[in-house]
């Protein structure tokens, strides 16, 4: 079994930033590669970025792109999301997630094993 909490979210203004942690604790976190997810009220659930179990690849989607940045530190168990430039279309829940079938990252959220309990994130315009 795998815990996964966040934290780091708050309420920022359009252009300003965040950082989002996750700390992983359970089985090995560098074993398996982790993702950060998204949802939005009346949405459905998007991803957002994620990382290999090295660090070594990293994998954003198109909207987040050139603006967040996802990072993670082995020997803390902890993976991060460095967001900036933050739009009011950012505002949501943000949930880390656990693959542990894989070492490669994943879009897909029906891959991941292991999900956080979520951190709002609110950008007010």
């Amino acid at each position: 079994q795998v815990q996964l909490v966040e934290s780091g979210g708050g309420l920022v203004q359009a252009g300003g930033s965040l950082r989002l942690s996750c700390a992983a604790s359970g089985r090995t976190f560098s074993s398996y590669a982790m993702g950060w997810f998204r949802q939005a009220p009346g949405k459905e659930r998007e991803f957002v970025a994620a990382i290999s179990w090295s660090g070594g690849s990293t994998y954003y989607a198109d909207s987040v792109k050139g603006r967040f940045t996802i990072s993670r530190d082995n020997a803390k168990n902890t993976v991060y999301l460095q967001m900036n430039s933050l739009k009011p279309e950012d505002t949501a829940v943000y949930y880390c997630a656990a693959d542990d079938g894989s070492t490669a990252t994943s879009p897909n959220g029906y891959e991941y094993d292991y999900w956080g309990q979520g951190t709002q994130v609110t950008v007010s315009s």
